[in-house]
């Protein structure tokens, strides 16, 4: 859908919503993944610089918990009657992080606060996956997590707790990151192609949205397919698309069962879908 929406801002479309079912193939027996989600997607056509879409991001969602605090206190109470939560705390602006300062974080503070969890784990295999990542010699090392190393689960919540103790805050952006962990279509960044022109959106320490500006120059978009081994023969009218005058344009993907399970702080996302879909449960 995100290749249909950007050729429609070609149409002179200048921002393009859907909501609609997702369905993915995946083998992911995870707690925050289904097989079958509602997916808010947008794109957004932007004038000076792709942080006017991210910046429009921030404000939908901050206007999404303002709303649900202000309007839906009885619904919240009773989920925290079965299943007690903290309020989420969020601000707009919301706090805005670049990947490489987030990296950072995590070398620094990161170690000491895998070692309090060592301390109190009593669960064999977990002690044993903590001190992976505390062995500055091994290639798990947090201590030696390069700049533009790619951004696992567990370093995700880790860095989580890590904001939450330093700002307050369960809601922030990472922007920027490295160019050779994003697709293809990736802008990226003018002056240092190391990173890009991309973002991911957390809550509570869990990645909620992943987006960022798009190549929208015809002969970059093959470049940078060509580069990363990626054959856009099947696809080529969305290639042609960008022929005739293209705006510069950004966008991304929200999953709702995940934010609502989220700001609910829910353990499990099959806790926010009526009947979950995972690749062990179709029925009912």
């Amino acid at each position: 859908p995100q290749l249909y929406k950007q050729m429609a801002l070609m149409a002179d479309l200048d921002r393009v919503f859907e909501v609609a079912p997702v369905f993915r193939s995946e083998n992911s027996l995870t707690h925050r993944h289904m097989t079958e989600f509602v997916g808010l997607d947008m794109e957004m056509t932007f004038f000076e610089h792709y942080h006017e879409v991210l910046d429009m991001l921030d404000r939908t969602f901050c206007a999404v918990f303002d709303g649900l605090n202000q309007s839906h206190q009885e619904e919240l109470a009773a989920v925290r009657a079965q299943h007690p939560f903290r309020d989420l705390r969020y601000r707009y602006p919301c706090l805005r992080l670049r990947y490489d300062e987030a990296m950072a974080l995590l070398r620094d503070k990161g170690p000491a606060k895998l070692a309090e969890k060592l301390d109190s784990e009593t669960d064999e295999r977990a002690r044993a996956r903590i001190r992976e990542r505390l062995d500055a010699r091994g290639p798990e090392s947090l201590a030696e997590h390069a700049d533009t190393e790619d951004m696992g689960t567990e370093d995700e919540k880790l860095l989580g707790e890590i904001v939450a103790e330093l700002h307050g805050q369960d809601y922030y952006i990472i922007d920027k990151f490295p160019a050779a962990v994003r697709p293809f279509y990736t802008m990226p960044d003018p002056t240092d192609p190391r990173w890009s022109n991309s973002y991911d959106i957390f809550i509570r320490g869990e990645e909620v949205t992943s987006g960022a500006q798009r190549v929208h120059d015809p002969q970059m978009l093959l470049d940078c397919a060509k580069e990363k081994g990626v054959d856009l023969s099947p696809i080529y009218s969305y290639v042609d698309s960008f022929k005739y005058g293209a705006m510069p344009h950004a966008g991304g993907g929200i999953g709702l069962e995940r934010v609502v399970m989220l700001f609910l702080g829910l353990p499990n996302i099959r806790k926010s879908s009526m009947f979950p879909r995972d690749p062990k449960r179709l029925n009912p």
